[in-house]
Parts: C-alpha cells; sequence; structure tokens
C-alpha cells in the first residue's frame, strides 16, 4: 500500500488528507474534522478514530503537522539538554509535555516545538510509526527557495489559525521570524507594516508576498498598496503548477505545500 497519511493539528482544529499517488486523477483525499468545543484536542483526537473513515485503514506511513508556538534557534546555539528551559523561557504560558525538534539545515537552525503528551499518546497508540513535523516547516523551506528569485528583499505573510507567520530570510538563514495572533484587519495591517518598518524593507523596492487563508484579502491589499508598491498574494494553484490538490477547499496552504513539495 503506498498510500500516506496526513494528520494536521492545531490547537483548535484537526484535518486528515490521505495522498494516494497511484490515483492519478484524484490523488489527495481532505477531510477537515469538526472538533468539539469544551474538550481537550486529545479527546477530540479520540473519538476522531472511532468515526472518521480517513482513520479505519491500514497505513505504513503517517505524517502528524503540529500548530503549535515554535522557538527558532540557529544551529550552531543548538543545546539538547537546554531545549525545555529555553522553549519554557520563551513561551512560560505553553505546556511542554513533549518537546520536538525538526533540523533545517538549509536554514541553520533548530524549530523546537510542543506536543501535549495525551494528545501524542493517543495517536502512538494507533499509529505507532507516525512521524511528527512542525507545520510550518514546509512553507519555510518552499518560500525560502522563492526568495531566491529576483534582486529584491522578501517579506512573507503566512494567514492561518487565526495567526499571522511573518519570516523573511537573508542567504541560508531567517533574518526575521515571529507570529502574531491577528482578530481584525488592522491588526494584520499594524503587523505587516509595523515587521515591513522594522526590517528597514524599501517602500518602493522590496516585496511583500501573502499566502493562506487571508481574513479580509481585498480590503487588505487595497490597504496595503496605499503604502507598499509591490504587495503580492501567492495563489497557490499558481505557485504549484495548477496540480489537482489545489482545487480542493479549506484546504491549509503548509499541508498542501508538503504534499507537492515534501518536507
Amino acid at each position: 500500500m503506498n498510500e500516506k497519511l496526513f494528520i494536521r493539528i492545531s490547537r483548535k482544529h484537526i484535518a486528515f488528507a490521505v495522498f494516494d499517488p497511484a490515483d492519478t486523477a484524484q490523488p489527495v483525499s481532505y477531510q477537515p474534522y469538526q472538533a468539539k468545543a469544551g474538550i481537550s484536542i486529545a479527546a477530540n483526537m479520540r473519538e476522531a478514530f472511532k468515526t472518521e473513515p480517513l482513520l479505519s485503514a491500514s497505513y505504513q506511513r503517517v505524517m502528524v503537522l503540529i500548530n503549535s508556538p515554535v522557538l527558532m534557534v540557529p544551529i550552531d546555539l543548538y543545546d539538547e539538554q537546554q531545549k525545555e528551559t529555553f522553549y519554557l523561557h520563551s513561551f512560560p504560558s505553553q505546556r511542554a509535555d513533549c518537546l520536538l525538534t525538526d533540523v533545517l539545515p538549509d536554514l541553520s537552525c533548530v524549530a523546537i516545538y510542543a506536543v501535549g503528551r495525551d494528545l501524542k499518546m493517543v495517536i502512538d497508540d494507533h499509529f505507532p510509526q507516525a512521524q511528527y513535523l512542525c507545520s510550518n516547516m514546509p512553507v519555510w523551506r518552499h518560500l525560502h527557495q522563492r526568495s531566491f528569485t529576483g534582486l529584491r528583499s522578501k517579506l512573507y505573510a503566512y494567514f492561518h489559525d487565526d495567526s499571522l507567520e511573518l519570516f523573511s530570510f537573508q542567504q541560508n538563514r531567517f533574518k526575521f521570524c515571529n507570529t502574531f495572533e491577528v482578530t481584525s484587519l488592522n491588526d494584520s495591517l499594524y503587523f505587516l507594516l509595523y515587521v515591513w518598518r522594522q526590517l528597514n524593507l524599501q517602500q518602493q523596492h522590496d516585496e511583500l508576498h501573502l499566502v493562506g487563508d487571508i481574513p479580509h484579502q481585498e480590503e487588505l491589499m487595497a490597504d496595503l498598496r496605499r503604502y507598499l508598491r509591490r504587495a503580492y498574494v501567492i495563489n497557490p494553484t499558481a505557485d504549484f503548477n495548477r496540480q489537482p490538490i489545489t482545487q480542493i477547499k479549506g484546504m491549509p496552504y503548509d499541508l498542501m505545500t508538503l504534499i507537492v513539495k515534501g518536507r
């Protein structure tokens, strides 16, 4: 069996996708899960295993994408023995039941992120072979490659899960990487322009690229173009050469990127 199961988990949302390379017409099946409010994500995941058809099959390959606060550490400063101390100091309100790491050698850094112990136990009980991945990792690596196109500096904005990820690259390193909660159009506009100014990007010359589930997209782009000459929205259909997966409504860009481009 060549099918691969993807499970994407954030603070409030769960989604599943199955990729079957043998099915050339419709290689990806995608199913968001309606999580119940008032119970933990681990409890929701336990319920999903009882009710979701995509989870009832047997898979040799399972990838779990985790969307939780991420601490980026330069690879030459990373210390395995200190990762919990660093993480809890950076995110004092975050539970660190189980800390995982992803190494990004092409960006010279290590991503540290947390997974609830109960959640991981539920998944591992059903799929002991499951691999875990920071959900933003495929997006960082793909857009890092895009950043080499042209001579202009670029700021990337990835909207997802009521948050805004802003990052920029300088050669093979992050120049900036941070996450902001956004609840309104004004929030998005403020953080985008604030970071743009913080990085000393040039209004007439440099580029801002937005991607993901962009709230109030038309209004936001109209406001941005009052201040920036080169603000663009990345269209996944064009970005991924019209692959069928780009037509699946509601699929997060990070999951789409992982399936198309790999980790």
